[in-house]
């Protein structure tokens, strides 16, 4: 189950690669527009406030963030859905997957369907959190590795759910697509006070501790978060009054038939 609230809680932070993905997408008047695992909406609006001419629509697998998204006034149309089954229309010229395929496996056979679904001239931008190898992960890894929790949280890490610029580019160059890939490494600086929890936990725990909480009892989720805490502490000490997060992420922005037109 996903928390809108806790997920929102740094908003601005992780809404700067969204912004920065989506001004590498010229497209001008795109038919239909879809935001695929676009949460609570909030960044969904900024598509259709681009685009005030096309058909916005805003997918997601959550309930709970769907019906935090179609409570906001904005003119989409939101709906639940498994990004995996998921096929496009004719008429989708853009497609916005933003944060969201690290928690699908299998998605490099998604981005080679999507190719060849999507009309030709088509546009679609993906973002990936490339963090997995950071001093945050590689503590939640060593907490789930424990013995009090090892049985339970060992299938859900996964240490690679994603690839880097270079893979994603040659995968959609294959698949006759014209490819702009590239990483960015975002140094967010996090409020720190005495009195409240770490703020990587608290940012965590809006996506990665997400199936970590699922899958454990209250006792032994408040057990694994205490002791996670104290190794983020070490890992990202609080300098006057703030935290700096390194958070590293990997984008990649196809246009559908581009690399055959200029072949011919």
């Amino acid at each position: 189950m996903w928390d809108p609230a806790a997920y929102l809680r740094y908003g601005d932070e992780r809404s700067r690669a969204f912004h920065d993905l989506l001004a590498r997408v010229p497209a001008d008047r795109p038919r239909t527009v879809v935001d695929l695992g676009c949460g609570p909406g909030t960044l969904t609006a900024v598509l259709a406030a681009r685009w005030p001419d096309s058909r916005i629509v805003g997918l997601d697998s959550s309930p709970e963030m769907i019906a935090r998204a179609t409570a906001s006034d904005t003119p989409v149309s939101f709906g639940v859905t498994d990004v995996s089954h998921w096929r496009p229309e004719p008429d989708t010229d853009v497609v916005v997957v933003n944060a969201v395929l690290q928690w699908v496996p299998g998605h490099r056979e998604l981005l080679t369907r999507w190719a060849a679904d999507l009309p030709s001239g088509a546009w679609l931008a993906v973002q990936v959190p490339g963090n997995f190898d950071a001093p945050s992960h590689r503590a939640l890894r060593e907490v789930a590795d424990r013995p009090p929790w090892r049985s339970e949280l060992h299938p859900l890490l996964h240490e690679a759910p994603v690839a880097g610029p270079v893979d994603y580019a040659r995968l959609l160059a294959a698949a006759g697509c014209a490819v702009d890939a590239w990483e960015t490494t975002y140094v967010h600086l996090l409020p720190a006070r005495p009195d409240a929890e770490h703020p990587v936990l608290s940012w965590m725990e809006g996506t990665a501790l997400r199936p970590v909480r699922a899958a454990l009892p209250a006792a032994g989720w408040s057990a694994f978060r205490a002791e996670l805490a104290v190794r983020l502490a070490e890992a990202y000490p609080a300098r006057h009054g703030q935290v700096y997060f390194p958070f590293r992420r990997i984008f990649f922005v196809a246009h559908t038939g581009a690399r055959a037109q200029e072949s011919s």
